[in-house]
């Protein structure tokens, strides 16, 4: 892979299409490219009409299989200030950034805020070629998990994306300080809204006597549960490329959802829940969709969704269904 995108590289400079420095567009705007769909909205909401903010991954494609095309490398080269997440499933950034030698300021989302590790709870699927420490003294979670690499979804806990946010105006108020202070109260306004949501989340988690839930997908949402003090089981880690589990994994989240009499089991956004679906038939529960904002589909992005829609319309499917306990 890290060689396929140097030979990507060194074609595209080679056919003259890299420019030298950065380029100044004609309006004076500052070119923002993001990664990924939090980033984009965070510096969209930061920027407002100042900037150009452009969305690297394509809306509705899964970015652990994303392959950037030679025209990605080369924006991620010329722009002024290039947003990505900094974990597992986009290492191809840092082979673009070590060849492309970007012009402009670049800056990972794991930088932003304080990091966790992927975690391995009870009944998960094992991960090919993983290997899981077994010292279970560093949880402070009853489940009893076993942690792996750094937990690149930082954005998934609301006080990691109003941080974020905050930082985005900071970032532009340096690149461009003739305006620093509309970045700056443009960045508070949205994060102030994420603080909000994050307010009413608490609310409604302390208003609930159990807060087990059961994932019969991925588990990308480490922070999210860490923030509320989530109790939660699901079939693969929140980075796992796997999509059919054990017969065991099967078996151990179906009777988990029986003994404790969840009545939902959830999967994540562009997932076909065929997992979660066999779980919920077996057990006798319903399924619901979570939106973990890591990407949108083109209906999404077209019809302006935000990560404070999104989540919110995470928080009204939550009450919907765990208050059905």
């Amino acid at each position: 892979m890290k060689k396929l995108l140097i030979c990507m590289l060194a074609l595209a400079l080679l056919a003259g299409c890299a420019p030298a420095s950065v380029q100044e567009p004609e309006d004076g705007k500052l070119h923002i490219v993001a990664t990924v769909f939090p980033a984009y909205d965070f510096a969209r909401a930061a920027a407002g009409d100042l900037a150009d903010v452009e969305l690297l991954l394509p809306p509705g494609t899964e970015s652990h299989s994303y392959e950037p095309t030679p025209a990605d490398i080369l924006k991620v080269q010329s722009c002024d200030l290039f947003l990505y997440l900094g974990g597992d499933s986009d290492q191809w950034v840092e082979t673009i950034l070590e060849a492309a030698e970007p012009t402009g300021r670049t800056l990972a989302l794991i930088d932003c805020v304080e990091t966790l590790e992927e975690e391995h709870v009870e009944g998960m699927q094992e991960e090919v070629g993983h290997h899981h420490d077994e010292d279970e003294d560093d949880h402070d979670h009853d489940h009893l998990g076993t942690v792996t690499e750094i937990d690149e979804h930082v954005w998934t806990a609301p006080a990691n994306a109003a941080a974020i946010t905050r930082q985005f105006g900071e970032v532009l108020a340096e690149l461009d300080s003739a305006n620093g202070e509309r970045y700056r109260a443009n960045a508070e306004k949205y994060a102030e809204e994420i603080d909000t949501l994050d307010g009413e989340f608490h609310a409604f988690f302390d208003s609930l006597p159990d807060r087990t839930i059961v994932f019969g997908d991925r588990f990308p949402l480490r922070y999210f549960a860490e923030e509320f003090d989530l109790r939660y089981y699901a079939a693969f880690p929140g980075c796992s490329t796997q999509t059919e589990p054990s017969a065991a994994t099967i078996a151990f989240l179906t009777d988990k959802v029986r003994e404790e009499g969840i009545s939902t089991v959830w999967y994540i956004e562009f997932s076909n829940h065929l997992v979660a679906d066999a779980i919920a038939e077996a057990a006798g529960a319903g399924t619901a969709m979570f939106h973990t904002c890591h990407n949108v589909s083109p209906n999404e992005l077209a019809g302006g969704e935000t990560y404070v829609t999104l989540m919110r319309g995470n928080l009204e499917r939550l009450r919907a269904h765990l208050n059905e306990r």
